[in-house]
């Protein structure tokens, strides 16, 4: 819960995540609830670390202060045996992107599943659930896969370049949701399924401002499809912009990306932040082309 006169220093730990507006959604927030907060990316990039140094990033990060961080690509996972404490989520989904400093511990949690689920609930509210595809089982894979299932998908198939992850991650979803067709899904088996699926979601960075293209070939988009990209930057990616073009309904990475900020800045102060006045901020952001 928040104390009158805390004041929040608040870290964002990730590969090209400088102009993320993640912080800016925060502070502007926060100002409007009176809280002292200061929200500021830690760029592996622009400090030459690498994601196996998260460990120490967030062992100096605390000594000099910081209240707590969000953690993204490529450290989610990684961060894990790093961390005092996890949460049951987390603990779970083998995937962290919110770290707490609690009396000098560091306690994971995960707001990407409640994120993207909260997305899809406002931006897709009658999805067919019937058939999914998921691209990718990275930290965002986990979190996606375990939101898609507990808003009711029949059936998940999860495919990845690293196949031994998304069995992984396909056998941890079936343990979770034996009721479900859960599995992993063949790379060479992808357009097929796609074909025969009523959603699609791209989990990877294919599509940021780093990594251009399509995750799927355009000739797999159908019209009885509807797609969803968990990439903001850009918010219109190939994929959401093709995918409509085809006559897809389509849901962009700004849903998850707003989702799991508010539930983060919950987390962190103890106060319920104003979900629309949030997402309303990040058009803003995204309209001024920040």
């Amino acid at each position: 819960m928040s104390v009158a006169g805390e004041s929040y220093l608040v870290g964002l730990i990730g590969s090209g995540i400088t102009h993320s507006l993640t912080p800016p959604m925060h502070e502007q927030e926060a100002d409007r609830l009176g809280l002292r907060y200061l929200y500021r990316p830690i760029d592996l990039d622009v400090i030459d670390r690498g994601g196996d140094q998260v460990g120490s990033i967030l062992a100096w990060a605390r000594d000099l202060g910081y209240s707590a961080f969000n953690v993204t690509f490529p450290c989610k996972q990684t961060v894990i045996e790093h961390l005092d404490e996890l949460s049951e989520s987390a603990e779970m989904l083998g995937s962290v992107n919110t770290v707490l400093v609690q009396n000098g511990a560091l306690v994971g949690h995960n707001t990407d599943h409640s994120g993207f689920a909260w997305g899809l609930t406002r931006g897709l509210p009658e999805a067919d659930m019937s058939r999914v595809v998921q691209l990718g089982s990275g930290g965002a894979g986990s979190a996606v896969a375990y939101a898609l299932l507990s808003r009711g998908a029949r059936e998940l198939r999860i495919a990845d370049l690293d196949a031994s992850r998304a069995e992984r991650l396909a056998q941890a979803m079936a343990s979770a949701f034996p009721d479900r067709i859960v599995a992993a899904l063949d790379m060479a088996e992808t357009a097929s399924a796609i074909e025969q699926a009523t959603g699609l979601v791209n989990t990877t960075p294919v599509g940021m401002h780093h990594h251009p293209g399509l995750p799927v070939h355009e000739s797999v988009l159908h019209q009885g499809l509807w797609v969803a990209d968990v990439v903001y930057r850009p918010l219109r990616t190939q994929l959401v912009n093709l995918a409509e073009d085809r006559g897809c309904r389509v849901l962009d990475g700004g849903h998850m990306a707003v989702g799991q900020a508010i539930d983060t800045f919950e987390l962190i102060t103890g106060l319920a932040p104003d979900a629309q006045r949030m997402r309303a901020h990040f058009d803003d952001l995204i309209a001024h082309g920040l």
